[in-house]
């Protein structure tokens, strides 16, 4: 069964309620269709960590749709895959994704990707740094595991993963999406795709849950002690027929302490 990334393309059109050119009645150009499939729109505050990324290239009016974690004032994870425009427009704030509290925008020198991505499976995960937030009710950090989680593999625990990926009919969700999903061994996902790399996690994909196109870079939460252990990375074909595929960031601890001090 083949992977595919979850980064959703999109074209440009100036329309009111979207990142700035983002036209929400794009279809996607090439990949995955669907959202975060049979889940539930999330109640207002939900994931306050939860940022919508749009990552645009000068002089052209096109881009890519990601989502990212806020981990500190001043630092967003996501997936490697997502940077790789030439600024993100980062919104925050509001389960209405590009109508939230604010936006940002962030040049790609503030940009940081793991160094064996892509070359090496596993090691989807990136950085952004951001201008200093302040924290309210709807914009808030989630924590990452502990240093002593390091090895810790979080089998059959619940998480939540929420996102704004398009939708069958070519729109990005409006209203953010969600589903309680449980992590599985990498041996049980293998049964899906084959091999997946050892630092990355799978959820399965019971009563047809799954992250789709658009959702790339953004949380997996534990139910439980909330904490951020997985970055969404890749689905299925279709997102209807096998496990989520998650970076797993207890593996990178040290690397995220390295680059932004954040460490548990």
């Amino acid at each position: 069964m083949k992977l595919f990334l979850l980064t959703l393309s999109v074209a440009a059109a100036l329309v009111a309620g979207s990142p700035t050119g983002l036209n929400r009645t794009s279809l996607l150009s090439q990949g995955p269709e669907g959202r975060i499939v049979n889940g539930y729109p999330a109640p207002e505050g939900k994931a306050p960590y939860l940022v919508g990324l749009f990552l645009r290239n000068d002089g052209t009016n096109t881009g890519s749709v990601c989502g990212g974690s806020i981990i500190a004032s001043d630092w967003i994870l996501t997936a490697a895959h997502c940077l790789s425009g030439d600024y993100a427009e980062i919104h925050y704030g509001s389960n209405w994704a590009w109508n939230g509290a604010f936006r940002q925008n962030v040049r790609r020198e503030n940009f940081i990707s793991h160094p064996d991505w892509p070359a090496q499976g596993g090691k989807d995960i990136g950085l952004i740094r951001t201008p200093h937030v302040d924290f309210n009710g709807l914009v808030n950090k989630i924590a990452l595991p502990s240093m002593n989680e390091q090895n810790e593999r979080y089998q059959d625990t619940w998480c939540v993963a929420c996102g704004w990926g398009g939708m069958d009919n070519g729109n990005l969700a409006d209203w953010m999406q969600c589903i309680d999903v449980q992590i599985i061994s990498n041996s049980e996902c293998e049964q899906a795709y084959g091999s997946v790399a050892g630092t990355d996690m799978c959820t399965r994909h019971a009563d047809g849950r799954s992250v789709c196109g658009g959702d790339s870079g953004g949380p997996l939460v534990t139910h439980d002690n909330a904490r951020l252990v997985g970055v969404i990375t890749f689905s299925s074909a279709g997102c209807h027929s096998g496990p989520s595929g998650y970076t797993r960031v207890s593996d990178y601890l040290e690397w995220i302490r390295d680059h932004t001090g954040v460490s548990y």
